[in-house]
């Protein structure tokens, strides 16, 4: 399997304020909706094409999608990539000089393994990595 963009992160106040826009206006469907207990944020699933769009509503003002989304607002958040051994990438990502996030992948959404990037060395651009189980 080759790296592809899994899903765009899309962070916002109140998922159920911002889902008709997606649903009703645009035409996509929620397959998953779930709670992440380890980011303490609620995550919607949309697929989009081959990828899918994660719309995620911090659950508390102390987590870190929380400070972002008072630091930044709504809108972007990240960049996932699959990759096939997010292990392999992490030690290439560690080689390069990149800065990991969070040193080890965490489970996220869907029972998979992620890991963010310092945005400080991708251009300003948060990118996370994640591998399916």
């Amino acid at each position: 399997m080759k790296n592809c963009i899994d899903h765009l992160g899309i962070i916002v106040r109140n998922l159920e304020r911002i889902l008709p826009l997606y649903t009703d206006i645009l035409g996509l469907e929620v397959t998953r909706t779930e709670i992440v207990e380890g980011e303490k944020v609620k995550v919607a699933l949309l697929p989009a094409g081959g990828m899918r769009i994660e719309l995620i509503e911090p659950q508390s003002a102390d987590s870190p999608a929380g400070r972002y989304l008072e630091r930044h607002g709504e809108g972007l958040h990240h960049i996932c990539l699959r990759v096939p051994d997010i292990h392999e990438t992490c030690k290439r990502c560690r080689e390069a000089g990149i800065r990991l996030l969070n040193e080890e992948p965490k489970d996220g959404a869907e029972g998979r393994k992620y890991v963010f990037l310092d945005p400080k060395q991708t251009g300003r651009v948060l990118i996370e990595l994640c591998q399916i189980p």
